[in-house]
């Protein structure tokens, strides 16, 4: 796999000692992979990523894996709120929910599965802790939203789904439920039930605690118990 360099100056050490541990999956979110690329590399714009993955598959990199990344800004999972300095920061293009959300080709995904499985590999990281942004940051964010295919990278164990839905839980539960998954706790649960929803509910998103959405919640937990 050819991975074609442009480093951007948006980096700091990460802390010592702290181990690389999660992975983040972002959208672009720009017109175009072009403007991301710049825009990553701008030392004006103040934000980073590992790697970078274009449309026809092409994968970037920008900032060394040993390197603290600016990508995921005020977040939180299982308990972290700095996840910049344990995490692997990968932008994949996509217009995003503002100008244009589409499906994520064939030849990016294929892309990001095989730059996914070298990560993993290298830094012996559970594909439970491979997330999205707006996972870690469900006030702020959506990406990469719930067109992404979630469910093609967890069939080749690079991410998690379960086989099968849960029995739906009470609805009071749904909190701690969630929380125990690695949702922060704090957020407005209505961000976070979007959230989950937009990762294993995507044909539902509406931030209510519907049926199906119960029953994954449930199955979901499941796998990290």
């Amino acid at each position: 796999m050819d991975i074609l360099k442009r480093p951007s100056p948006n980096v700091n050490d990460r802390p010592a000692g702290t181990a690389i541990d999660m992975v983040i999956l972002h959208y672009t979110g720009m017109k175009t992979g072009a403007a991301a690329l710049d825009r990553l590399c701008d030392p004006d714009a103040r934000v980073s990523a590992h790697y970078l993955v274009e449309e026809d598959g092409n994968i970037w990199q920008m900032v060394e894996d040993s390197q603290r990344a600016w990508h995921a800004g005020l977040s939180h999972w299982s308990g972290a709120t700095d996840i910049n300095d344990r995490s692997i920061g990968i932008e994949i293009v996509n217009p995003g929910h503002e100008f244009g959300y589409r499906a994520f080709p064939d030849a990016q995904m294929r892309a990001v599965e095989a730059l996914l499985a070298q990560i993993i590999e290298r830094h012996q990281i559970s594909p439970a802790r491979v997330v999205g942004h707006s996972d870690i940051a469900p006030t702020r964010k959506q990406d990469p939203g719930e067109l992404f295919k979630w469910k093609g990278l967890a069939d080749k164990g690079l991410a998690v789904w379960p086989e099968t839905p849960g029995n739906a839980i009470d609805p009071a539960d749904a909190r701690r439920y969630l929380s125990e998954i690695g949702y922060d706790p704090e957020a407005p649960l209505a961000d976070v039930v979007t959230a989950f929803q937009r990762r294993f509910v995507p044909a539902g998103v509406s931030g209510t605690l519907d049926g199906d959405t119960l029953a994954m919640i449930a199955a979901v937990h499941a796998l990290n118990s």
